[in-house]
């Protein structure tokens, strides 16, 4: 279909030389009487516009037809194809010679402004596919999607990519016949291009310097060779990038993980072996030899109790968090006032409160929240019990909420120190404690770990803002019900 459809544009294109020639020489001889100088210029021009646009062989032929037209209609004796004069065989002769010559340089022109177009336009069009190419540091990702990446880019119909060290091959369609694996394996081991013009398929290696790694195919558009070995390279390169950032990444986060168990390792211990030292110091003074009146007997005691209840403490903290973590808890869900959820988490905390004075900022028409209320209480009071802890002891503490892109903004404001820009980052990981506060002020670090769970569980966000000098903001956002 393709040959024909060809065929019948060739013959098309030597028609209208014909008919254009003699279209031109009826209109000089009938119309515009000019002189043959006129006849030949006009002929010359159309010889290099067919040049132009084209090509070399319809601008000869024209040429051929131009000269004889000329002879003909215009040339004493003038009807027939005799040349009488002499010089009139030298002008036909340079006519058609500047004809020829005229028609090769534009030919020339034409080929060269084709070829420097295709090459911007592969430049461009190497340049965007390089772009998608280092969208991902994923390698799994990023095998399958080069594929489409390459038809897309390239304009094809299909695409594949093998790999040699896998023995793999990612297709645009997995049930498309257009690339047998044994082309594919055929290109890596010879690592040389392969442009089959038949049927139109395009195949080239992967390199990598001078290793070859695989190979990708492109049915469809030709691709010049020059293109398709960039293409390769790209490829190979960033499959190989892909896999150095995977191994990256995998390297950093085991040496988190071993950073994360030593923070987790020094943290629990420290916090267990500070009640169980209270504890031990208690009964050793209750088991002694040495006389204690009842007062005394008391105060130990208490201290047993107070030490015991931090260590129940800081297991369930434990333990929630976990469960957190693992999606293990259950959330009673309904449509509350979140007024009532924050009178309810203040009223909880008083005894840590301590000279700590509360103030509310709550509008009367907020919407409702769907929400676990005793779960969004536990956030509040961990978010109380921060500001308590890190701001002076008589320094007020305000609760605010609004409303706003249909969800409630509840923010806890404090006049603690402040965190710095680095620290703000990290205060919602688990187990990590601020720098200056860490050895200062009690605590796992776990609070606002467990904080953040509990309000992502209910597909809200916490964040903070923070000012050395001047205090925090720790706000949490929730849909409105």
């Amino acid at each position: 279909m393709r040959v024909k459809a060809r065929w019948l544009q060739h013959v098309f294109r030597y028609a209208a030389c014909v008919i254009a020639a003699e279209f031109v020489a009826q209109v000089y001889r009938l119309i515009f009487h000019v002189n043959p100088t006129t006849v030949a210029l006009t002929f010359l021009v159309m010889v290099l516009w067919v040049a132009a646009y084209w090509g070399f062989r319809f601008s000869v032929f024209l040429a051929v037809v131009a000269t004889l037209a000329f002879n003909y209609y215009f040339l004493p004796p003038v009807g027939t194809f005799t040349v009488a004069d002499p010089q009139n065989w030298v002008a036909l002769v340079a006519f058609l010679a500047t004809a020829g010559i005229a028609s090769q340089l534009a030919d020339r022109a034409r080929r060269q402004t084709a070829d420097a177009v295709q090459r911007r336009r592969d430049v461009e069009r190497l340049y965007a596919f390089s772009q998608r190419l280092l969208a991902t540091d994923n390698l799994a990702e990023l095998l399958n999607a080069i594929p489409a990446y390459v038809r897309d880019g390239f304009g094809g119909k299909a695409a594949a990519v093998y790999l040699l060290s896998s023995q793999q091959v990612y297709r645009t369609d997995p049930m498309a016949t257009w690339f047998p694996v044994h082309d594919l394996q055929l290109v890596s081991s010879r690592g040389e291009p392969i442009i089959d013009h038949d049927r139109g398929v395009s195949l080239t290696p992967l390199h990598l310097g001078t290793r070859t790694t695989g190979a990708v195919a492109i049915a469809g558009p030709t691709l010049s060779r020059a293109t398709l070995e960039a293409l390769g390279s790209m490829i190979g390169i960033a499959i190989e990038r892909a896999g150095a950032m995977e191994k990256l990444s995998q390297t950093e986060a085991a040496h988190q993980s071993e950073t994360l168990r030593s923070v987790l390792l020094d943290s629990v211990t420290h916090e267990l072996r500070t009640p169980l030292t209270g504890i031990k110091a208690a009964v050793t003074g209750l088991l002694s030899d040495y006389n204690l009146d009842e007062a005394q007997r008391r105060e130990l005691l208490t201290v047993i109790n107070e030490e015991t209840d931090r260590l129940d403490r800081l297991v369930g903290e434990a333990t929630e968090m976990a469960q957190l973590d693992a999606h293990k808890v259950e959330l009673h869900m309904a449509p509350v006032d979140i007024a009532t959820v924050i009178e309810s988490a203040v009223e909880q905390s008083r005894p840590i409160l301590g000279q700590h004075s509360i103030e509310l900022r709550i509008p009367p028409d907020l919407p409702k929240v769907r929400v676990d209320a005793d779960r969004i209480a536990e956030v509040l009071k961990q978010l109380l019990e921060n500001a308590s802890k890190y701001s002076p002891s008589t320094a007020p503490i305000t609760i605010t909420t609004e409303s706003k892109n249909n969800h409630v903004v509840t923010s806890v404001t404090d006049h603690g120190p402040g965190i710095d820009e680095f620290e703000q980052s990290l205060i919602f990981d688990k187990f990590y404690r601020g720098r200056d506060q860490r050895y200062r002020v009690q605590g796992t670090g776990m609070g606002l770990a467990i904080a953040k769970a509990i309000v992502e569980a209910h597909s809200g966000s916490i964040s903070v803002t923070s000012q050395l000098g001047h205090g925090s903001v720790f706000s949490f956002v929730l849909p409105s019900a």
